[in-house]
């Protein structure tokens, strides 16, 4: 069994789905594991470190996807890409499955079996395998260095011969995986951290980082969550009132940390340009949600915007791509996660179960047709 890792070849993307780690365990498999030359270059992986652990080194895509029976990549492969490729091969990647439908249709026309690695199902026994999860972890702390960055004074309380300096006020918007290491990583810098989220399960674990939790409507929130633990759509007179609460309490805050994704959704609104407007000049908003649109009203994709009263918006892509070498290591150990279980080691060879829901949980493409409820229209 031949098992690929092209370059990815979506701009700015500095990761790679692989790791020299991971390609030693699938080479002990008895496969063979071919790695595009400079695939891991932007990640400080090299190509000998690939060979070491066992690998082939390609010197192109079209020679690594070949006759190719299972591909792994960070990003949902090209049309070029997909044209390289045989039919009946395995892809898994982040494919963004829910927006880029017609992706999917190309894929599934291509005779590809394809896993949408973001739908991995919310389950204690997914967890090791959730991209989302890994990815979001270095986000939510590579957020609060990129707010550092850009915010003119120090994050801790500093007692000096020549005064005081008081601590920054850091606000996380959206407690999920990201915004909980954005909260630990801005208490471990000394700033006074609150938080809030629809999710009111997540106070205990806001408060249990040394945080403080915002509350809007208690009553609302309490039917916040999906089964699947994503936040659910709220209803409009809920922004009504978390506008209220927010715009109040981030006239005081001097760095603003937004978080909140709704899958297959435009990411809501959760800042208006007028809140910009009250904070501080050399305040700083960072715009975790900049890819599906942004929580923040005026933050621009790959763009460091000034506002007219001298706050900053961050609003970095691919964040996670910003620590290209761990975002690599992490991701390739999810894919590996996910495959190990179903490896026939005497065979040699991959055998998907897909009575497991961490398989058709995450299966888009099978036999030459969409199979996912979520774009088939036929979920229960």
């Amino acid at each position: 069994m031949k098992i690929a890792i092209p370059k990815e070849l979506h701009q700015g993307e500095t990761r790679i789905a692989a790791s020299a780690e991971m390609v030693k365990k699938l080479v002990g498999f008895g496969f063979d594991v071919t790695v595009e030359k400079g695939a891991g270059a932007a990640a400080s992986i090299t190509d000998k470190e690939f060979k070491d652990a066992g690998a082939s080194i390609a010197a192109s895509a079209s020679a690594a996807l070949k006759d190719a029976d299972v591909v792994l990549k960070i990003q949902r492969p090209s049309a070029d890409e997909i044209k390289l490729m045989k039919k009946g091969a395995v892809v898994c990647a982040h494919m963004s499955a829910l927006t880029e439908k017609a992706d999917m249709e190309a894929m599934a026309k291509a005779g590809l079996t394809v896993f949408a690695m973001e739908l991995m199902p919310r389950i204690s026994r997914a967890q090791s395998m959730d991209i989302l999860s890994s990815q979001s972890n270095l986000a939510g702390y590579k957020s609060v260095l990129d707010a550092c960055s850009e915010y003119g004074s120090a994050m801790p309380m500093m007692m000096t011969a020549a005064g005081t300096i008081a601590p920054a006020k850091v606000f996380i918007m959206g407690v999920g995986v990201a915004g909980l290491q954005a909260i630990a990583t801005a208490k471990r810098l000394g700033a006074v951290v609150t938080a809030t989220d629809v999710r009111p399960a997540t106070r205990e674990q806001v408060e249990s980082l040394g945080g403080k939790f915002l509350t809007v409507d208690e009553e609302m929130e309490k039917d916040a969550e999906t089964d699947g633990g994503y936040a659910k759509q709220m209803p409009p007179e809920y922004f009504e009132k978390q506008k209220a609460v927010v715009a109040e309490h981030i006239k005081k805050q001097d760095i603003v940390i937004t978080t909140a994704l709704i899958p297959g959704r435009k990411a809501p609104i959760l800042v208006t340009k007028e809140m910009v407007a009250s904070m501080g000049a050399g305040s700083v908003l960072v715009d975790l949600a900049v890819e599906a649109g942004g929580n923040v009203e005026g933050s621009k994709l790959g763009k460091v915007v000034k506002a007219k009263n001298g706050a900053r918006i961050i609003g970095h892509a691919n964040v996670p791509g910003r620590l290209p070498k761990d975002a690599s290591q992490l991701f390739a150990k999810n894919l590996f996660n996910f495959l190990s279980p179903h490896v026939d080691k005497e065979a040699k060879t991959i055998n998907f179960d897909f009575e497991d829901e961490t398989v058709s949980g995450t299966c888009v493409c099978k036999d030459g047709a969409l199979v996912h409820p979520m774009l088939t229209g036929k979920e229960a």
